[in-house]
């Protein structure tokens, strides 16, 4: 028999020496509900499970696509379907008609105009809010971002009246600028919540070791909080491009004519006894080619930010 010690907890356990028995090994860690989830995508039937529900969701990307390659006669005729036992039916006509439009192509353009400058203002006017409201201490801080969180609930409808009678004393009513400035304003009190958020997970000795090196608030902002912040940045980018991108509300009640954007321009293509496919099936795949370019270059990106603080 064995020497037995006294635990300060009063329980007695084998002493340490020759014959003593092995300690029991430690319970094993149980795996992250995201590694669960990782494995059990990895089975066979999952995936096909997964393809079946892939090529439902892309049919009717796919219907789009083959009815924008159809004569107006054939897709008044037949189904889009067809087209796959009868290619012939398949020109680029209706892309060449499209394009020779100046009023589809500008609208296009004031598209561009109006989604890129406001998802640059809001990601950058956010992550600047953000950081303060996480790292920097002045008065009145909480009380700041409750009046940013509670703007989350107001309605964009609200302010379509308010702001449009605004507009028109600035002269900004029916003007490119005048869409910008009211996406960049209902998209920031969103985009602060989620950066703040995301900010504040960022470990409190990381900026002190960054402060103690000399680092200024603008030094840390720029190289350590933008490329740690990186996914949420992206994945807020995404979201703040597709909104503008495929906004009619605002664009319809404070775009001109001269200023609509690609939304408007097809709306207003639509004949009053027809539906207009040979028109409204190209520039629809027009406008859903840009947004789904934007979210398959930041794919990554956005998938980091979406499984951010899932796997510890």
């Amino acid at each position: 028999m064995t020497v037995t010690a006294v635990a300060k907890t009063g329980e007695r356990r084998p002493a340490d020496g020759p014959g003593t028995l092995p300690a029991p090994a430690p319970a094993p860690k149980r795996p992250s509900w995201a590694a669960r989830l990782t494995r059990g995508l990895s089975s066979g039937v999952v995936q096909a499970v997964l393809i079946i529900v892939g090529l439902i969701w892309i049919t009717p990307l796919a219907g789009l696509f083959l009815s924008s390659l159809r004569t107006e006669r054939d897709n008044a005729g037949s189904g889009w379907w067809t087209a796959l036992t009868r290619p012939g039916q398949l020109s680029l006509d209706n892309y060449t008609a499209l394009l020779a439009d100046t009023g589809i192509t500008q609208a296009f353009w004031n598209t561009v105009l109006i989604s890129v400058p406001a998802t640059t203002l809001v990601v950058v006017l956010a992550a600047l809010a953000a950081y303060a409201f996480a790292w920097l201490e002045f008065p009145g801080r909480d009380s700041l971002f409750l009046v940013v969180v509670a703007l989350l609930v107001v309605p964009v409808q609200v302010g379509l009246l308010p702001v449009a009678k605004l507009f028109g004393q600035l002269g900004l009513f029916g003007t490119i600028p005048g869409v910008v400035l009211f996406h960049v304003a209902y998209g920031l009190p969103f985009a602060i919540f989620l950066l703040r958020n995301y900010f504040a997970e960022i470990p409190r000795e990381m900026l002190e070791a960054a402060r103690m090196d000399g680092g200024s608030e603008w030094r840390i902002f720029a190289q350590l909080i933008l490329p740690v912040g990186r996914p949420a940045l992206a994945s807020l980018a995404i979201f703040q491009f597709l909104w503008v991108w495929n906004d009619m509300l605002v664009a319809l009640l404070f775009a001109d004519s001269a200023s609509q954007p690609l939304t408007v321009a097809l709306q207003s293509q639509i004949r009053q006894f027809g539906s207009n496919i040979d028109v409204l099936a190209p520039g629809a795949f027009l406008s859903l080619v840009v947004p789904v370019a934007v979210f398959f270059a930041f794919q990554r990106h956005f998938v980091q930010g979406v499984m951010a603080g899932s796997v510890k």
